[in-house]
């Protein structure tokens, strides 16, 4: 079956950005009259359709959301968006991480009438890139969570469709994050009181802003503490990443570990169960978010909490200030972290394979 034309194979063709095809077909009075229309006639010579599924297989809540704005959402209609449609665009929905976030953003959505779309890029920045351009032109505004895009990129996008950005911070963005600092801070110095000194810390995707948020951190904590402390990775944010990492933490004698997140610490307890590592005894492990998951494996994993349903919910509730013009939201909201201590995390015992 032929594939069908993306909004790149128009860019291509006729010689300008993405962005610039987008704002063609939905908002045409934004550009120079000529460039509209030479897009538009290679749009309709390359049989490009406004709104399909793309080859790249993204731009599932951009078709959720134009299917309600063509069928006569709220102050929406053919090239408008709805005015009361916001969309979350998620790395990976299968991530417990983005369990809450999802309740608590559409709690506040529907407490505010507004109806929330959801895309899933499955942590590829070219899907997330190709979500924000196919879903800009038809939702009232957008939260983008975790994102892997540059900070430009954000920016160019919030110039032409409202946006809040969750779990990451971008100057000149209104940003709604957790304490990731202080939350390593923590998991340090509960490492340290239990007699440990050395930390490993298992690094996630290397684009991650909280990743370089949670290891600058963790450095600076055991550099007043006179604790090592060593990097390893970058590693998917996975369970299966995280047993392979097990190889790695091993390679090099220690007896603590911080990881990225809960999915990263659940991994490496499985990995090192099957090299011969016991957990706490032989190696305590901390993970990051207290994901409902962290509870439920044993032993139950030393975690930073984060509020994750308040973390979606103060998100929607700054968009839809933004979208109706009611209140400029803060440029910065900071929610607190805490360590929530159980099973993986013992006295310090030094561990050689």
């Amino acid at each position: 079956m032929e594939k069908a034309v993306t909004i790149y194979d128009v860019a291509k063709a006729a010689g300008v950005a993405p962005s610039t095809v987008s704002r063609a077909f939905s908002r045409p009075g934004r550009l120079n009259a000529a460039t509209a229309e030479r897009i538009l006639r290679v749009g309709a010579a390359l049989g490009y359709q406004r709104g399909g599924a793309g080859r790249d297989g993204a731009g599932s809540a951009a078709g959720a959301a134009g299917a309600a704005d063509m069928a006569g959402a709220p102050g929406g209609g053919p090239g408008r968006p709805a005015a009361h449609m916001i969309a979350l665009i998620v790395p990976d929905i299968t991530n417990p991480f983005y369990f809450e976030i999802i309740r608590g953003a559409e709690r506040a959505a529907s407490e505010a009438g507004f109806t929330l779309v959801l895309s899933d890029t499955q942590e590829s920045r070219r899907l997330e890139r190709d979500a924000l351009e196919r879903t800009s032109s038809v939702v009232a505004g957008l939260l983008l969570t975790s994102t892997r895009m540059d900070d430009s990129e954000i920016v160019a996008v919030s110039r032409r469709t409202p946006l809040v950005v969750l779990n990451r911070e971008v100057d000149g963005v209104p940003s709604v994050v957790t304490d990731n600092r202080a939350g390593a801070r923590q998991a340090v110095e509960h490492l340290v009181d239990l007699g440990h000194t050395s930390v490993t810390y298992v690094a996630g995707p290397e684009a991650s802003w909280a990743d370089r948020q949670r290891w600058t951190a963790a450095q600076q904590a055991c550099l007043e503490r006179g604790v090592s402390v060593r990097r390893v990775g970058p590693f998917a944010p996975t369970v299966d990443a995280g047993r392979y990492a097990a190889q790695a933490v091993l390679g090099h004698p220690g007896s603590a570990v911080l990881c990225y997140n809960d999915q990263l610490a659940i991994g490496l307890i499985r990995g090192l169960g099957l090299l011969g590592a016991r957990v706490p005894d032989d190696v305590s492990i901390i993970g990051f978010d207290n994901t409902l998951v962290a509870d439920l494996v044993t032993p139950g994993i030393t975690t930073v909490a984060a509020p994750l349903d308040s973390l979606g919910a103060t998100g929607v509730n700054g968009l839809i200030g933004l979208v109706t013009g009611r209140r400029r939201p803060d440029p910065l909201v900071v929610l607190p972290s805490m360590l929530v201590v159980r099973g993986s995390t013992a006295a310090a015992v030094l561990y050689r394979p």
